[in-house]
């Protein structure tokens, strides 16, 4: 058994999701809740909020559907089941997704082998303790990952690691409470944001609308567009 069909043994359920007219089957364990557990909790603080598709991660993948990838690297940080990536590798982008949990990476396999994201890489990545050989890309994104005090200063740190000097993030998040830490840690780290103004997925009627960063090297953020 590969180690996306091992992801089958979460019994998941398919969701039809529309990006920008292009329907992605998208595969999740019906459960949330089913799959906390108290021990890793206790130990690390984790809970399993991959094991779903939330609304920021359809507003980052509309983002990145209306991009051209002509090969540029994408990296998804925090990716969960990692639509935004699947998207991005159907879009033309040499992309990876990388998350903190071993099972969010199997979802990714699973679903990337069932919408047509051939060449997704996966990465198991750790903020606290970035891999030294992942590199730098041109388009990173980041989907509703400020839920914790800590997070908004480790995510600034992995966005000022990651991002080409030319780069650009997109950072979504649906108004938590801890997301008014992001841009002044971003600023500490070395990084220019203008928000977007906040909106629903397309068609949605209800819901919470979405915030949209946009994160660039402060450098490149003074340079002159083109």
């Amino acid at each position: 058994m590969s180690r996306a069909d091992n992801y089958e043994r979460f019994a998941p359920v398919e969701r039809r999701i529309d990006i920008c007219g292009d329907v992605y089957r998208f595969w999740c364990p019906p459960d949330v809740d089913a799959l906390i557990d108290e021990e890793a909790f206790r130990a690390d603080e984790r809970i399993p909020y991959w094991a779903n598709v939330w609304e920021s991660a359809v507003v980052l993948a509309e983002e990145v559907a209306v991009l051209e990838g002509d090969g540029r690297r994408f990296l998804e940080l925090g990716c969960g089941l990692g639509l935004p990536a699947v998207v991005a590798a159907r879009r033309g982008f040499a992309a990876t997704a990388s998350d903190y949990e071993e099972a969010a990476l199997e979802g990714v396999r699973y679903n990337a082998d069932r919408n047509g994201a051939e060449g997704l890489a996966v990465r198991l990545v750790d903020w606290r303790r970035p891999p030294a050989d992942l590199g730098r890309f041109d388009l990173v994104t980041a989907a509703d990952v400020l839920y914790e005090k800590h997070h908004a200063v480790a995510l600034s740190g992995m966005l000022a690691a990651t991002l080409a000097a030319d780069g650009l993030a997109l950072v979504a998040d649906p108004g938590r409470a801890r997301a008014a830490d992001f841009e002044p840690a971003a600023a500490a780290a070395g990084l220019a944001v203008e928000k977007q103004p906040a909106r629903r997925p397309r068609g949605a009627t209800d819901g919470p609308a979405i915030d949209v960063y946009r994160v660039r090297p402060r450098a490149a953020s003074r340079a002159p567009r083109p």
